[in-house]
Formats: C-alpha cells, sequence, structure tokens
C-alpha cells in the first residue's frame, strides 16, 4: 500500500462509538439483554476503515446495530440519508433507544455523507428521490429489488458518501451481483470510505481485506472467514444436501 493510500485509510468518517455519559444498560431488558448491544453499550466499538461485516443468526443483534448506529450519526432508522426520512418529516426514529445512548467518535474524513441501504424500505427512499425532483431517481422503481439496490451505489450523490450501512443487502441480490456489491465494497475502501453492513452471505464476508465480527451469545467478536460458522455450513450442506434434508423432513 502507498502512503497516499494508507492516509486515505487512516482517514474516515466513523473512527468508533462509545458509552454516551450516563448511558444506563438494563441486563434485564431488551435490546440491553443481547449480548452484542450490551457490550457496545458497555465497552464501544471501534469502526476501521474499509469494510467491515456483522454476521450471525437471526436474533443476534446484528440489526439492532446498525440502526442504533445510523440513529447516533443522524439516520432514520427506515434507511436512507441523514436529510431523509421516508413519508415524513421528523427527526430520526430508533425504537430500541440504542442510539440515544451511543456517542460518535468522528474522524476527519473529507466524505461527510452517511447512507443506510436497508432492504425492505428502500422504495420509500426512492419515492422520496422522485418527490424531491432528484435526478437520482432515475426510474429506480421500475427496477428489479436487486438492480435498484445496485442503481443507488452509482448514483452521483453516493461519492459523498463516507459511511455505507447496510442490512442484509443479499436478500435482494443474486449471485453474480453479490459480486457487483462486493467490488463497490472494495472501491469505497480504496477511496477512504467505509462500508459496515450485517450479512448472513459467505459470498460477500470473502472480501479480501474486510473484517468480520461475528455477533452471538458472546457479543462482538473478530473472526476469520474460513471460521464462520455460516461459511462451514454452507460448505457441508453443498456437500452433501440430502442429509440436511433428511434431517428437516424427519
Amino acid at each position: 500500500m502507498t502512503p497516499a493510500a494508507a492516509a486515505r485509510r487512516a482517514d474516515r468518517l466513523l473512527r468508533g462509538l462509545r458509552p454516551a455519559p450516563g448511558a444506563v444498560v438494563d441486563a434485564a431488558r431488551w435490546p440491553d439483554a443481547v449480548p452484542a448491544v450490551a457490550q457496545l453499550l458497555t465497552r464501544g466499538l471501534e469502526v476501521p476503515a474499509g469494510v467491515t461485516f456483522l454476521v450471525g443468526e437471526n436474533g443476534a443483534g446484528k440489526s439492532t446495530l446498525v440502526e442504533g448506529i445510523g440513529h447516533a450519526l443522524g439516520v432514520h432508522f427506515e434507511g436512507g440519508l441523514r436529510r431523509h426520512a421516508p413519508g415524513r418529516d421528523e427527526d430520526p426514529v430508533d425504537g430500541s433507544g440504542l442510539g440515544e445512548r451511543l456517542q460518535v467518535v468522528r474522524g476527519t474524513s473529507r466524505f461527510r455523507e452517511v447512507f443506510f441501504l436497508r432492504a425492505e424500505t428502500m422504495h420509500r427512499f426512492y419515492s422520496w428521490l422522485r418527490d424531491v425532483g432528484s435526478e437520482a431517481h432515475s426510474g429506480l422503481h421500475d427496477l428489479s429489488h436487486g438492480e435498484s439496490f445496485l442503481g443507488v451505489l452509482e448514483a452521483a450523490w453516493m461519492r459523498q458518501v463516507g459511511l455505507l450501512l447496510l442490512d442484509e443487502p443479499e436478500s435482494a441480490l443474486s449471485f453474480e451481483n453479490q459480486l457487483v456489491l462486493g467490488a463497490s465494497f472494495a472501491r469505497m475502501a480504496a477511496e477512504g470510505r467505509q462500508v459496515l453492513c450485517a450479512t448472513h452471505s459467505p459470498l460477500l464476508t470473502a472480501l479480501p481485506g474486510a473484517r468480520i465480527l461475528q455477533v452471538d451469545e458472546r457479543g462482538l467478536t473478530p473472526v476469520d472467514w474460513e471460521d464462520l460458522p455460516v461459511v462451514r455450513n454452507w460448505r457441508f450442506f453443498l456437500d452433501a444436501p440430502e442429509r440436511y434434508w433428511r434431517r428437516v423432513l424427519g
């Protein structure tokens, strides 16, 4: 890596999150009872340059973490840009109350915008782009779910985004388009921008140079791609799918 490239990677929009002064953690209530959330509220989290993936089972807290981090940065829980609230004029909302208890540690990146791509609510964002007359809309409603995701990432205003948050974007993407998405992540990282993505995809998480955090009963733990449970499970399944179906079907 050249010195200039190293400097770009060190110069990032979000350096991390830490508990806000006076933040209270109630381990008996949701979401504080979720180990990963409790860890974030007590120990904070460093967010490095480049791409970070959050991987874990349903209910482990991946989406709650991404929502809470987005809220701490001023993004609505339904996704979009900081200046955009889908379908209404109101302040950002965080139903978990997590974002209100986080303090953002900002960097000095020249990229100042934050964007949250959330699969199930993205069409509301497309409607907002259309309603405000943005050329970036460009018929996004007319594209398939997956095609529109990739179209958004190619929009001109995305060049100002220093932190891209995503919640399971692979749900709308084919195998090939997951590769295209991963390539977009790599380009953003090379430009000094950050990606924080909650995912179940063994394909995306194999992106070279990405950091992976396993989200489970231990909290947030750095893990190598080869050691991810989802990678092992897919390998075993593809090797002998009939074994899994025999077990499931009794």
